[in-house]
């Protein structure tokens, strides 16, 4: 174990197309794979992750077509890091928790600690959209390093039609996010507000300066509470957030 530098995070295979898988790594990479000349993918997405990292680009196209020289095919998606925000934490930040293909496979999204990304599969330059769960977290990262919080791994969902993003916070929140409209809420599991027609009430967190009744203060968060396991029907607005011991089911209101 101590020989290794990157492990593979999480894993999924295309909706709609059986020899196609992606994987994430500890390392912040995405790698999507066709299975379709060999079954075996042991070391060759390392040479194309070379290949991709020597020419900054290459378009998916470039290995578009089976050949003998590689067997199988890997298309890397990673995003360059900004210099300036290089830190002791970014790469444990940068570790990829979850990826998750769109009901209609053109898109990928990924959940690392900080963030949450959509990207395109036929662009793996940058992501084509980039969400904060909870940047205010930020100025907290050497607290949560010592207490471990930093390595937790948070899943991330579709909903039924891919225009809403969906992930766990800490303090039992859950954020969402509408890829049209660019809003975005957070909201609480909790007892108080599972009682039955119950409506979750939008939540904000302070990080300075005057706190108004409605928010929370970022020094208030309770690390232990956090929703790691999250679900989404894939065709009624209907989700599933796993609190620690506590499973909740919430439901679009109802007339």
């Amino acid at each position: 174990m101590e020989e290794l530098t990157e492990v593979i995070t999480a894993a999924e295979f295309h909706p709609n197309q059986c020899n196609t898988f992606v994987y994430s790594s500890s390392k912040g990479s995405i790698r999507l794979c066709d299975m379709r000349t060999s079954a075996l993918c042991d070391n060759h997405s390392k040479l194309i992750q070379i290949a991709c990292q020597n020419a900054k680009l290459l378009k998916s196209r470039d290995f578009g077509a089976p050949n003998h020289r590689f067997g199988w095919f890997s298309w890397l998606f990673e995003e360059p890091e900004d210099p300036s925000n290089r830190s002791f934490f970014s790469e444990i930040i940068s570790s990829i928790s979850d990826v998750k293909f769109s009901h209609s496979g053109r898109y990928l999204m990924t959940r690392d600690y900080l963030t949450v990304k959509v990207w395109d599969i036929n662009m793996e330059s940058k992501p084509l959209e980039t969400y904060q769960v909870h940047d205010y977290l930020r100025s907290k990262l050497c607290s949560l390093y010592e207490n471990d919080c930093i390595f937790d791994k948070f899943e991330c969902v579709w909903n039924g039609t891919d225009s809403v993003l969906m992930t766990g916070s800490y303090n039992n929140f859950f954020r969402m996010f509408d890829r049209n409209t660019k809003r975005d809420v957070t909201l609480e599991a909790s007892r108080e507000n599972s009682k039955p027609r119950a409506i979750l009430k939008p939540r904000k967190v302070c990080v300075g300066g005057k706190r108004r009744k409605d928010e929370i203060s970022v020094d208030s968060l309770d690390f232990s509470k956090k929703i790691l396991h999250t679900a989404w029907h894939p065709h009624e607005n209907i989700i599933a957030v796993a609190a620690t011991n506590n499973l909740y089911i919430f439901q679009d209101k109802v007339n």
